[in-house]
């Protein structure tokens, strides 16, 4: 009986040390030290929130930059549904998907002639990336800078300005997020309605 109430005040004990104390410890410590990024990085316009710069949006109209496709559901960028496809490179779902997205981009975009950046065909493996490369921002310019009654040249240089480098000069992919590209442009060229 002794050995019983030694192990349930020890389970006790580290119940509250592990899974109260210490959580409360380190997210007091996040938000004091890092608060924008505890708080979800969330991007603000308008007084509103408008999303997070961690997670994909849906841009579908003529003016705006279009994201990588989502693999979280048909709503898309379903935070609560993060997760790849997990269809491999010849299932015919995949397949039909790239296909279809391919016929779309081009439709979209009837002046870009070059291959099509694959970020732009293929879902990140969260299904959730809220980036697209330098690439596929220039492979969508002459269709929003029509839209948007702006030279292809000054669309380039509000996309320059809004593009990320390696992290440390050598880590991951140059990128641009496409959700703080889109309220720039927001604000530097809105749409004539």
């Amino acid at each position: 009986m002794k050995q019983l109430m030694i192990a349930i005040r020890v389970t006790v004990a580290f119940t509250i040390l592990t899974g109260v104390l210490y959580p409360l410890l380190v997210t007091g410590l996040a938000k004091a030290m890092f608060p924008h990024q505890a708080s979800g990085s969330l991007v603000q316009a308008n007084g509103k929130t408008t999303g997070s710069e961690l997670i994909g949006q849906r841009f579908t109209r003529p003016e705006y930059f279009h994201g990588r496709p989502s693999a979280a559901g048909s709503d898309g960028y379903d935070g609560l549904a993060s997760s790849g496809s997990n269809l491999g490179p010849t299932n015919k779902a995949l397949i039909d998907r790239v296909q279809g997205d391919l016929k779309k981009f081009r439709e979209e975009n009837p002046t870009f002639t070059g291959p099509v950046p694959a970020d732009l065909l293929t879902a990140s493996g969260s299904g959730l990336d809220p980036d697209i490369s330098p690439a596929s921002a220039d492979a969508q310019v002459a269709r929003v800078a029509a839209a948007r009654g702006m030279t292809a040249d000054g669309l380039r240089q509000v996309v320059a300005a809004h593009s990320e480098g390696r992290q440390f000069g050598v880590l991951g992919e140059p990128r641009v997020n496409v959700l703080k590209l889109n309220l720039a442009l927001d604000q530097a060229a809105p749409v004539k309605k």
